[in-house]
């Protein structure tokens, strides 16, 4: 199981959140690389320097991937399926496999792509 994240999961680990650290630090001592992929880093991310410590001490144990052409056309393939428009959000979800978690703010947004993806994960609420 994978711990994949929106960048819900990623501004609670900025805000010191202590469930999502708790989270966070079960999946590396499981063996597992949280992971999420450069266009949700860039809706969390805004370079504020000692402001983002915990963020930037964070990633440094996420494996943050290509949203690559690849991932682009599947994302956008899945969103002419939803009806819907944010890139981001289908291209998380085409990260997951069946049997991840996805920790995101936006719980409703994500499961309908997750079903018309065929991915049998769970949303957990950041």
């Amino acid at each position: 199981m994978t711990l994949v994240l929106d960048s819900g999961a990623l501004i609670a680990l900025e805000r010191n959140d202590r469930a999502m650290w708790r989270r966070l630090k079960a999946a590396q001592l499981a063996g597992s690389v949280p992971v999420c992929h450069g266009g949700v880093l860039g809706q969390a991310w805004r370079g504020r320097g000692p402001r983002q410590a915990l963020l930037a001490k964070a990633l440094a144990g996420i494996d943050v991937r290509a949203l690559d052409e690849r991932l682009g056309r599947l994302a956008g393939e899945l969103l002419a399926r939803s009806g819907t428009q944010d890139v981001v959000d289908a291209a998380l979800v085409l990260l997951a496999e069946d049997g991840d978690d996805i920790v995101t703010s936006d719980p409703d947004d994500l499961e309908l792509l997750a079903a018309l993806a065929g991915r049998h994960v769970e949303l957990l609420r950041a």
